[in-house]
């Protein structure tokens, strides 16, 4: 690299990933040539997740729009982003006209975590009211359980690990969902912090844990009462309990229901270890739970966190520093965003989860869709339901920057920033640190940023004086919160800052968000999973990878997709051979790979691809919810392998 032309500049990732880790660009001229970690971050640390270091492969890859397309014919045709305006300002004021604003559906997804995208919402809302989506395909049940128990979704600092005796990851993949938890874990181990792993498969977390616990898919719940019926046999509880939760006689009958061999054969896990588990969480304290998102994606999956959450209140881990139970950090909560109504203003709404189903039986029809940071053709279950239904709409908007499946049915694209080129405001929900998101990259000339498209939109339907041109008006009034603090946009360009309204502690004092300030505890526990159907005996598991976020693959797949089962649920297949995965959906083509990490009751592969590439898994999944939240019960579809 010529030194003379070398320059650096910094951004934050707003990708769906818990860290919103900050970026280090280097660039040659005005091309970006290399991605690192930003050593100044405290949580990013100096290192980049594989998915976002090899970024500029997807950056520059030359299937990128990059300028508006309007399909005509059939086929689509680039235009000025005038004529794209115009023609979509059109559909929706005749379609409004028509059929009224419920006929009209915004669709917002976490495709983009910046707070701007809210700005959509915005005046969507002033449009219509329109339809939006309820429930939240991916978090929906945990938070739903956290909001039961505690009365609010949060953790403790992220730092204050380092103050635990004990930490338990419950489904987590550090190494692919929040890599930058694990330097944390790290040197919460050095300090002399034991380190439990719970999982259906053994991630490359095990080798860094004292125990690791590999139970049958959807039984987690047994070893969480395992747990806290010891605790209650050994009077190891929280000594003034009943004076911070509800429900303790309730919640003890059901922890001593059975002993703990009994759920440890339940759970498909030796007794011996379930024991080891029991005694750990016992005699360490503080400890600390953290729980992977994925635990709640099945029918009872907020049963099952509630049983989570229940464990740390009874052993009076809630509320204390190196304690919680942490599901989710509230990354909201800095900023202001109550100028936008949601659900409650919608005229209707259709749920995300079920969202193939709920546009192919919606009465009245609907006829415009307007997708904002999504792409559900991919990510929803049921894809090809959900295909339908939005090839059942008149006309579709997409805002995307790359084709997608969701752009594959689009009547008209809008090219969007990349994360290199996008000016906004992020917070994470895997720390409390506060990030922007600042154009390290200029766009190319075709792509405008979304808050100018959606001024340019809003000008044609008559909305402009409702709707501030400036980024920079946009985002003040999302920092009005912590304004006070002298924390506004500059603050945050110039390096990230930890939201100062997040306390170190949550729940300090045993203190809940819930009316009353007392934690809830459950009177009842979910049923254990039914065996899957003999001819289709394997639960489809189709999770996040190192080398995609979501259905944003930076290099291509493998074609086809390749399967991870344990050798001995491959039956005849041999390891590499070629193989149909089959549900009562469908069927797709591919490769299988034996690994004996794989619990024998789980067929395991990466989420996120796509119907045009034939690598969808969400083309298996029929849709479900899981008990509350509304959420997606994602990981109980049962599939099976035949040789092709």
């Amino acid at each position: 690299m010529d030194p003379e032309t070398r320059s650096l500049r910094k951004t934050a990732c707003n990708r769906d990933c818990p860290d919103a880790c900050s970026i280090v660009v280097e660039k040659e001229g005005e091309r970006a040539v290399r991605l690192r970690g930003d050593p100044d971050d405290p949580v990013t640390r100096g290192f980049l997740c594989e998915r976002t270091a090899k970024f500029l492969a997807r950056q520059y890859a030359p299937d990128r729009f990059l300028t508006p397309q309007v399909r005509r014919g059939g086929k689509l045709l680039s235009a000025s982003l005038d004529a794209a305006l115009d023609f979509a300002a059109e559909q929706l004021q005749r379609i409004r006209a028509e059929s009224g604003p419920e006929a009209i559906f915004h669709y917002r997804s976490g495709g983009s975590l910046g707070l701007l995208k809210v700005a959509a919402d915005f005046l969507f809302e002033q449009f219509g009211p329109v339809t939006v989506k309820r429930g939240d395909i991916c978090s929906g049940a945990g938070e739903a359980a956290n909001l039961a128990d505690f009365g609010v979704s949060d953790s403790n600092d992220l730092f204050d690990l380092h103050q635990s005796r004990l930490i338990v990851v419950w489904g987590k993949n550090v190494h692919v969902s929040g890599s930058h938890l694990l330097p944390v874990l790290q040197e919460a181990k050095r300090r002399g912090a034991k380190l439990v792993g719970i999982d259906c498969v053994r991630t490359r977390l095990a080798p860094l844990c004292d125990l690791f616990l590999q139970p049958a898919p959807g039984c987690d719940g047994e070893l969480a009462l395992a747990v806290a019926g010891e605790l209650f046999a050994r009077g190891l509880v929280a000594p003034e309990l009943d004076s911070f939760a509800h429900g303790v006689a309730s919640f003890r009958a059901l922890a001593e229901a059975q002993p703990l061999a009994q759920r440890a054969r339940a759970a498909g896990v030796p007794v011996a270890e379930l024991a080891r588990f029991a005694e750990l969480y016992a005699t360490c304290f503080p400890a600390a739970i953290l729980v992977g998102w994925g635990l709640a994606r099945r029918s009872h999956g907020a049963a099952v966190v509630r049983l989570l959450d229940a464990l740390a209140t009874v052993r009076g881990n809630m509320g204390v520093s190196g304690g919680g139970c942490s599901y989710y950090f509230a990354r909201r909560s800095a900023f202001d965003t109550s100028f936008v109504r949601g659900e409650a203003a919608a005229p209707r709404t259709l749920s995300e989860p079920l969202l193939g189903q709920e546009l192919l039986e919606a009465t009245p029809r609907v006829r415009a869709i307007w997708v904002t940071a999504g792409n559900p053709l991919s990510m929803l279950p049921d894809a090809a339901a959900v295909r339908r239904g939005f090839e059942r709409a008149d006309f579709v908007a997409v805002v995307d920057s790359h084709p997608t499946d969701t752009t594959d049915v689009a009547h008209v694209i809008f090219p969007c920033p990349t994360l290199l080129e996008d000016d906004d405001l992020l917070g994470a929900y895997g720390n409390h640190y506060l990030r922007a998101s600042t154009p390290a990259i200029a766009p190319p000339p075709g792509v405008v940023h979304e808050i100018t498209l959606l001024h340019g939109l809003a000008t044609r339907l008559g909305l402009a004086e409702r709707f501030p041109a400036r980024v920079a008006d946009w985002k003040a009034r999302l920092l009005a919160k912590v304004a006070p603090h002298g924390l506004d946009a500059a603050a945050l360009a110039a390096a990230p800052r930890r939201n100062p309204l997040a306390p170190q502690v949550r729940f300090a004092g045993h203190r809940f968000a819930t009316p009353d300030g007392r934690a809830r505890l459950p009177a009842a526990a979910p049923p254990l999973p039914a065996p899957p159907p003999a001819d289709f005996p394997l639960r489809l598991l189709a999770v996040s990878t190192p080398k995609a976020q979501s259905s944003q693959w930076a290099e291509p797949p493998p074609s086809p997709p390749e399967v991870r089962v344990h050798p001995a649920a491959a039956g005849a297949l041999a390891d590499g051979a070629a193989a149909w995965l089959e549900s009562v959906l469908g069927r797709l083509a591919v490769t299988v790979r034996h690994d004996d990490a794989i619990h024998r009751d789980v067929l395991f592969m990466a989420k996120g691809g796509q119907q045009r590439s034939g690598d969808c898994a969400n083309l298996l999944v029929r849709a479900a919810l899981t008990d509350a939240g509304e959420g997606g019960a994602l990981y109980d579809e049962p599939v099976r392998l035949r040789a092709r």
